[in-house]
């Protein structure tokens, strides 16, 4: 599994979301404190960037049409969204965010 470093933690706002490339997959990058999420940056119902949206709890929540999506799994908690968007690996090396693209073996 190959890692990249994408960005610093300090570069997400605690409790916030910010977009970012990964090669060219646009990916979500969620912080709750010590712990930050990967998600594939385009909602499954509509085609935005869930990055606008927000976060609540374990949610990112899409601007458009309020779709809602878990940070860990990627399922939709919430309507009109009925299906998942993928989730990608996370490390943290001291301030850096690496993120993999790659499926686990």
């Amino acid at each position: 599994m190959t890692f990249e470093k994408i960005c610093k933690v300090a570069d997400i706002p605690d409790g916030g979301v910010i977009g970012v490339e990964v090669g060219e997959t646009p990916v979500a990058l969620v912080r709750k404190g010590e712990e930050v999420h990967a998600l594939h940056d385009v909602c499954s119902h509509a085609e935005v960037k869930l990055s606008e949206g927000e976060v609540y709890d374990d949610t990112l929540e899409c601007w458009l049409h309020g779709s809602c999506f878990d940070l860990r799994t990627g399922k939709p908690t919430g309507p009109p969204a009925n299906k998942p968007v993928p989730v990608y690996r996370v490390k943290i090396d001291g301030d850096d965010v690496l993120v993999s693209l790659s499926k686990e073996s």
